[in-house]
């Protein structure tokens, strides 16, 4: 019986066809939606989570002012060498390293470019440290050693041309910061998107001296010794830099993070984005529910005769409404496998341009039970739409469904 009632209702929406498709447009267009951002959206969470993992869960960041320091500048908060040095004396701290950068004119020949300049500590167990935090290796050359001084490890564009500038740059080339020459020595690995493979990376002592910053830190990392739990480690190191700088609880001017709270943080924006943008493609939704209800409507009048036959024959109330849910249902979920194709599409398309442009952390994640979601969802979206004209079907007297002109 149900099978008959789902054979009859695709039956209505071919006979119906212009008015079906102008109908399921708002379903398909606010399902598309859906699927391309949350297929877009977990792929870009498991790329997160893969960049987390390989920087490893025994590492802390530390930052000036809060909230990974985007406040930085206010009240000109810095970290210091002393910092480093308190932090290393606290037990369960295994290494220490960290950045000091700033956005620097960079030439090359002719041309010239700001990039950021990242001042870097260069033994080996320092950098090893920044190249996990960072997640990136060396493409080709090699690292930079505690015995360079005018040295530079760039990233993966300068190798390209029109990357950073309109000809690559090849390994023992000389680019000029601030009237010093620096020698190329490697080149990294692209790490996904054009600022970061822009970095030029010097000895930290280096860029001391030509920024004239001899005490100065933007960030530091912390490598946790085996055996010592990064949270309880991070806590000790908030303690004593609050009580170094003679702070109250809750007043710090830095910021203490292990990577599992950084993963967090991310996580916790990407849901909050993902949310806002599922919310107005389900504006979209709404629209298209409001469509199928007026469509169910209009069917309703046209069928009144059909209806009052079918009660004069003895059709029961309930396979009334059932045949007018299931077939609100199927125009939802006709819209919704039309929306989940296109959002796939969307999606996939999206992925595309981004690794285009050099971001390659934006990958599609589809499963099928996104699939399955968003032809259910359309489906109950659709019945649910439905439902207010099924009920003025039942309701009618057969007499007055049979006279009805």
């Amino acid at each position: 019986m149900i099978w008959e009632f789902f054979k009859l209702g695709l039956k209505n929406l071919k006979n119906r066809k212009l008015r079906s498709w102008l109908t399921m447009l708002g379903v398909f267009i606010g399902i598309a939606a859906i699927i391309a951002l949350l297929s877009l959206g977990q792929g870009l969470k498991n790329s997160i989570d893969e960049q987390f993992e390989s920087m490893g869960r025994d590492k802390i960041m530390i930052t000036p002012g809060q909230s990974l320091g985007l406040d930085a500048s206010v009240g000109q908060v810095i970290l210091a060498e002393d910092d480093r040095d308190l932090v290393n004396g606290i037990i369960g701290v295994d290494i220490t390293s960290g950045f000091l950068y700033k956005a620097i004119p960079v030439k090359y020949k002719t041309e010239q470019q700001t990039v950021f300049i990242m001042g870097v500590y260069t033994t080996g167990e320092e950098i090893e440290v920044v190249k996990s935090m960072q997640s990136w290796e060396i493409l080709e050359g090699r690292e930079l050693s505690k015995t360079d001084k005018y040295k530079a490890l760039v990233g993966c564009l300068y190798a390209k041309d029109d990357g950073v500038f309109e000809k690559g740059i090849s390994l023992k080339e000389n680019v000029e910061i601030l009237e010093k020459n620096f020698r190329v020595v490697g080149f990294m690995t692209c790490i996904g998107n054009n600022q970061d493979d822009s970095n030029v990376y010097i000895p930290m002592d280096v860029a001391r001296e030509i920024f004239n910053e001899p005490d100065k830190l933007d960030m530091l990392f912390v490598k946790v010794k085996e055996g010592f739990s990064p949270q309880l480690v991070a806590d000790k190191v908030n303690t004593k830099m609050r009580r170094d700088r003679d702070l109250k609880e809750g007043e710090e001017n830095f910021s203490v993070q292990t990577s599992e709270q950084l993963i967090e943080v991310f996580g916790s924006i990407l849901a909050i984005i993902q949310f806002v943008l599922v919310g107005i493609a389900g504006i979209s939704l709404l629209v298209g529910g409001i469509g199928i209800t007026n469509t169910m409507y209009t069917s309703v009048l046209e069928r009144t005769r059909e209806i009052g036959l079918m009660k004069a024959i003895g059709a029961r109330r309930r396979y009334i409404l059932a045949l007018f849910l299931i077939e609100s249902g199927l125009m939802g979920a006709v819209g919704g496998i039309i929306g989940v194709i296109f959002g796939l599409a969307i999606a996939f398309g999206v992925e595309l341009f981004a690794k285009a442009s050099g971001f390659v952390y934006l990958n599609v994640q589809v499963s099928p039970w996104l699939v399955l979601f968003g032809v259910g969802f359309a489906y109950i979206v659709g019945s649910i739409a439905g439902l207010l004209p099924a009920i003025k079907a039942i309701k009618m007297q057969a007499v007055d469904a049979l006279h009805y002109e």
